[in-house]
Formats: structure tokens, sequence, C-alpha cells
């Protein structure tokens, strides 16, 4: 009995004897192995009792085809355990059913799928965003997840989503966290852990589960996603849980579970991709002193080594959303895919900075955002042609906000979505296109035109005209400099009383 149950609760192998055939099981990777009548005695049960008989134990599912009393009778003790609430049910530390794990194909992630197995005695389905990380990430995947138990890979292209529903309103609204990180990573959070939720229920799961360390800003991210999405799934966070402290503990336990260590090689750096920018942590990182090496960066060529020659580009910009590059069209991902291109060959979109996390303490990054850089230039000089002072000046103060939700996960917080409705609301004027001009990492407006422009030529001239009478300029200040009058009178009144 003793046997049985450390077997189904953290062994990925399936046994078999002579004469058994299987049944279709949920999960693949169904491996046989014939056991002798010694063995089995190890169970209790007399191993001439399933001559012709078959067991067969499934990721820590007990299955039977054509079993006799004395097999039936383990099973129903089995069974009785289970609903007795006794600690040894499900895994070491509980009992899930199915649980969908955001899963990249690394080591960690990879160590997680037996890991949950043994500690929840679930079925584990794996989930892989595709949010522009590049094809590279995702090769091999479903045979990595396989390998490490899992029952089933589901892979999602959100890339069009990803840009269209959150990085373009994150665009439109201004939203830039302590000056310069455009949101990259906060951004991607969401619609992965939004996708994750929806598999949970096309899968009949009970339970997520994420890789994100305890010291991170992910982990809130994602959580708070799946609080607001489906409060009634149960959350697994390994690294708040789990005895593995670093990477060779993860390797020991991988090999003792049979999962394949991924061979390839690990970068000094931790790094998060996606169609939007690439972030750089760790290393000489660590050290804000320290210069990042050149060989570091992956989307943008040092702007020391970029062309001698500026590139000129036009955006195209329709109530406040990107539209078109140099007048051609395209859907969300494909522009910004291009103007990453563009911008990654001019060394455009390098941020170094000390940020604050959320979770208190203060990290070192290095990001490259070359189409977003661009986007955002365009975008902000064509708010100049339509919007007024007050509203600027209102959208600006709302946009610091937004970006602080943003970067702390409240993606789905009313107070977010408010905002926006707002950002939508007063940029619908905000129609034109921008003219830029690209040089060894910067980006330089060249012009700006809006058919909703609120720039006058006839009244900003230094001619006279009818609109605007410079003579009035003179009630104007005495009117609007009043309250400065005042003091200065009382001032002078204070210090001639004797």
């Amino acid at each position: 009995m003793a046997l049985l149950k450390a077997i189904s609760t953290s062994s990925p192998v399936n046994f078999g004897f002579h004469g058994s055939r299987t049944d279709s099981l949920p999960c693949a990777q169904n491996v046989f192995m014939k056991r002798t009548s010694s063995s089995l005695q190890e169970l209790g049960v007399r191993g001439s009792e399933f001559q012709g008989q078959a067991l067969v134990i499934s990721y820590g599912n007990v299955a039977r085809t054509r079993c006799n009393e004395g097999i039936q009778a383990v099973l129903s003790s089995e069974r009785e355990t289970e609903t007795s609430g006794s600690p040894k049910s499900g895994g070491l530390r509980g009992k899930l059913n199915k649980v969908v794990l955001a899963y990249s194909g690394g080591l960690d992630t990879s160590v997680i799928v037996p890991w949950l197995r043994e500690n929840y005695g679930c079925e584990v389905v794996c989930f892989t965003a595709d949010v522009g990380q590049g094809i590279k990430e995702l090769e091999g995947l479903e045979a990595k997840a396989k390998a490490s138990g899992a029952c089933q890979l589901v892979v999602k292209d959100l890339q069009e989503e990803f840009v269209r529903d959150y990085i373009f309103p994150c665009l439109r609204a201004g939203a830039v966290y302590e000056r310069k990180y455009l949101l990259g990573t906060s951004m991607a959070r969401p619609v992965i852990a939004k996708a994750m939720v929806d598999v949970a229920e096309e899968v009949g799961a009970d339970a997520v589960a994420h890789g994100c360390t305890g010291k991170g800003n992910d982990q809130v991210r994602f959580e708070l996603t799946f609080f607001a999405l489906n409060p009634n799934l149960n959350v697994v966070a390994p690294w708040r849980e789990w005895d593995i402290t670093g990477r060779e503990d993860a390797i020991e336990y991988a090999k003792k579970h049979n999962v394949p260590v991924p061979v390839t090689k690990k970068s000094i750096y931790s790094r998060d991709r996606n169609l939007w920018h690439l972030s750089h942590e760790g290393d000489i990182l660590e050290d804000p002193a320290n210069e990042p090496k050149k060989d570091m960066y992956m989307m943008s060529v040092d702007p020391e080594d970029a062309p001698d020659e500026p590139e000129y580009i036009e955006i195209g910009i329709r109530s406040g959303l990107p539209v078109s590059v140099n007048g051609k069209e395209l859907s969300p991902a494909a522009l910004l895919t291009k103007l990453n291109e563009i911008g990654g060959r001019h060394g455009i979109g390098r941020i170094d900075m000390v940020e604050n996390r959320f979770v208190g303490m203060k990290s070192r990054g290095v990001y490259e955002t070359p189409g977003g850089t661009i986007l955002f230039t365009a975008a902000r000089e064509l708010e100049s042609l339509t919007l007024d002072r007050e509203t600027i000046q209102a959208k600006d103060l709302l946009a610091l906000k937004y970006a602080e939700l943003v970067y702390a996960g409240r993606w789905f917080d009313p107070l977010r979505e408010a905002m926006d409705a707002f950002m939508e609301s007063i940029t619908q004027t905000t129609t034109g296109s921008v003219k830029l001009k690209l040089y060894k990492g910067s980006v330089y407006v060249t012009g700006r035109t809006s058919p909703y422009s609120l720039y006058r030529e006839d009244i900003s001239s230094f001619e006279s005209g009818e609109i605007y009478d410079q003579a009035d300029a003179a009630g104007f200040i005495r009117l609007y400099g009043l309250p400065m009058r005042v003091r200065a009178m009382l001032n002078k009144d204070e210090k001639n009383d004797p």
C-alpha cells in the first residue's frame, strides 16, 4: 500500500502487466514496465492474482481494466483514504485536479511540472503565450513539456491582442513609469494571465500556477489578474513554497524526477522579451555604477555603429492610435514589428534606469524599446497640435497614475478602465501624421500635420490680425496680475506703517 501511494504521488512512470491493454488516458507518455510477482508482493497482493490483468498508474491517477477483486480492494482502499481528508491524499501539500502553468520551457518551469504533480497530485497543463518573444523561444516546447510530465501544452498567439488592447492604450495614455520605463513587461503580464484564465476554463482546471519569484513584480501582476477575472481559481506560486533556492537545486530536482534538463546555454543576464521591448537585468548591471557591455544589446545596434546617414519616416495616427508607417497601413503587431526593425538599426530606444519595484526594493534595468520610442515621440508631438493646454496638463497628471496602476498589475482595475475611457475621449481628434528623423540613437521631429490642428498661422504670426489684437494684451495682463499687485501693495503698506 505504501509503495502504491509513493508511485501515485511522485512517479511519472506507468506500470503494466502481461496481457494488459490500456485505454486512452488524459495524459500523454504512458510508459509501461513489466513487474514480477515478487515485486507485487510489496503491495500485499499475490502476483498470481494478476495473471492476464492490467494495472495502469498514470500521472498520479490509478486506472484499471478488467481487474479482479484483489486489485479492486486496493483501489477501494485508496478512494476511502482520499475522501477521508488524510494529509496523504492527493499530494504532499494538498489536492488539486488540474493546474494551468505559465510555461517557458526553461529549467524553472520544467521543474515546476513534476513539483506540482508531486505536491498537489494534479494533472498539469502547460500554457505558453506568444507575445513576440521570438520563434526560437517556442521551438520544441511540446516535447519539453511532456517530457517534464505535463499532459498537454497549449500555445496561443497573442501578438495582435497584446499590441492592440494593451500596448496601444498605454501609448495613447502617455503612460511612462518613473520618467523612463515604457512598461514592456508590465503590459505583457495581464494579457498572458488573462489567456491562462481562459485556458483554465477550457480544460476544466481548478488552479493556475506561475514561476515568478517572491521578490519580483510579476507575481503581483499575474495574481491580481487571476483575482480580477476568476477569483475562484486556486493560485500556486512554487517559488514561495518549495525548498529549491537556485539553479543547482533545480537541476538536482530535475534529475531526481527524470526530467530532462534544458541544454540551452544560460545567459548571464535575466531577460524578458516581447514585441514591445527587451529587458536586461543581473550580472554586472546589479551595480548601478557599471556601464552595460556593448554585446549585451540584442534589439538595437550601438548608436556609434548606426548608419552615418539619417533616415526619415512618417507615422500616421488616427484618434490617438498609430495606423501607418510611410503611408502604408499595417496591423498593430505588424506596425510595431516594422518600427522595431527600423529603430533598431539606428540604435533607438535604449534606456538605463534604477527603478522602484512595486514590492519595495530598487532594481537596475536596461531596456531596448526601439519601435515604442518612435511611437511615443510621434504621439506626443501630434498632441501638441490637437490638445489645448488644460487638457494636456490633465492628461499628463493622469498618465502618471495610469502608469503606476499598470506597473503594479492593476490592469483590470476599474480606475484604469475609467482613465482609459477618458484618454479615448480626449484623443478623438488626435489624428494626423508626424515626420521623424532617426539618427545615431536619437529621434528628431521634423514635421507634424492634423486636420484638427488648433494651431493657426494667422493667429500665431507676429503680424496683427482681426482675431488677436495685440492692444488687448494690456488689459489681460493687468487682470491676470491683479493678485500679485494687491500683495505687493499690502507689503508696501506694512513697511510704511509706523
